[in-house]
């Protein structure tokens, strides 16, 4: 069974789906695997680092995928590539299923086998596979350091003799994974921490961390059976805005998160809020790949309104892609572990199985 990884565009992706570390894993399972040359040589990993593991490294990416039994990845490749898949085999990445359904639909009906990882359920089983729990987290914690490097002032309380500095507000909007990693990283740092979800059980999660739970008065639980949040009513949001619209009064530092899996993103900072942020404010806007939280968020640009930063990077772990690689490389891995027939040494597409079921697209 031949598996492959080709090129990412490194403009875009700088993150790798197989690490050496994970190399020997494949190769210890009983694959034959092949990697393009220089394929980790931007993150420090030589071609010797895989091939001295038993890889085979080829300058022929087109060669790579005629032979590939499954190819993984960690966006969809490139038209061109595309058009140099054949039948039966196995595209495993991170697809973003909903912005390219025509494309996908038409792999699958090339008989490509096209799983996005991004659809994994929230179930136990399916923890180890779970990228978009491992680069959140990730996204969360870099964010808030990116955020406090641009903050033009101290971030802890700090006493001297010439006076006290009051510590940094940081309100986190969205306490999903990347917003729980985000308020524990700004807590850590010495910042007074606020936050907001649309799930009821954030609260305790967040409160758990130190930060203090915007609550709304007739709250309701928005959480799917999955685990993820949905849309808020009307009215719901109507009382949210006029809660951030106090809070953000007090606020210095805010961390949007909220997203809905394949819907535009919630514009939760409206443009009449934005009189009351303080200048000087900083507002870093995770949710830019999908529109923003804020009424102002331009995708990989820093926007200043009214003395307000925005920034709003589309892929913020290229700024940690060893790390994020490694997690990466390690929930595909996983995957590709439960998908494999190691008996019969060949891909088992077990439809009763929810993981399997969840992430291939019909």
């Amino acid at each position: 069974m031949h598996i492959v990884s080709i090129l990412e565009n490194r403009n875009t992706e700088k993150r790798i789906a197989v690490t050496p570390e994970m190399a020997k894993k494949y190769i210890d399972l009983g694959f034959d695997l092949s990697l393009p040359k220089d394929y980790g040589s931007h993150l420090g990993f030589v071609d010797s680092d895989y091939s001295d593991l038993g890889v085979n490294i080829s300058d022929n990416e087109e060669d790579l995928i005629h032979k590939a039994d499954i190819i993984i990845q960690l966006g969809l490749p490139s038209v061109e590539k595309l058009d140099l898949f054949k039948e039966n085999q196995t595209l495993i990445g991170s697809l973003n299923s909903f912005a390219n359904e025509k494309i996908l639909s038409k792999l699958s009906s090339k008989k490509v086998n096209c799983f996005s990882l991004e659809l994994l359920p929230r179930i136990t089983r399916a923890q180890s596979m779970d990228i978009l729990s491992s680069q959140a987290n990730l996204a969360g914690y870099k964010a808030v350091i990116d955020a406090f490097q641009i903050y033009e002032k101290a971030i802890p309380m700090m006493m001297t003799a010439a006076g006290t500095i009051p510590a940094a507000k940081v309100l986190v909007v969205g306490a999903g994974v990347a917003g729980l990693q985000a308020i524990a990283t700004a807590k850590r740092l010495g910042a007074v921490v606020f936050a907001t979800d649309v799930r009821m059980a954030s609260k305790e999660q967040v409160e758990s961390l130190g930060g203090k739970f915007l609550s709304i008065e007739g709250e309701e639980n928005l959480e799917t059976e999955g685990g993820y949040a949905k849309e808020a009513s009307e009215d719901f949001k109507k009382k949210q805005e006029q809660l951030l619209s106090e809070t953000l009064k007090k606020i210095d530092i805010v961390i949007c998160t909220a997203l809905i899996p394949g819907k535009e993103a919630p514009k939760i900072l409206k443009e009449e809020m934005f009189k009351n942020f303080q200048k000087g404010s900083i507002i870093y806007d995770l949710a830019a790949i999908q529109g923003g939280n804020t009424a102002f968020t331009e995708k990989d640009k820093v926007v200043d309104k009214n003395g307000v930063k925005i920034l709003g990077e589309t892929n913020i772990l290229n700024k940690l892609p060893v790390s994020a690689s490694n997690l990466y490389a390690k929930n595909v891995f996983n995957f590709v572990t439960n998908l494999y027939d190691k008996e019969g040494k060949k891909i088992n597409i077990n439809l009763e199985d929810e993981i399997i079921e969840k992430t291939l697209i019909k």
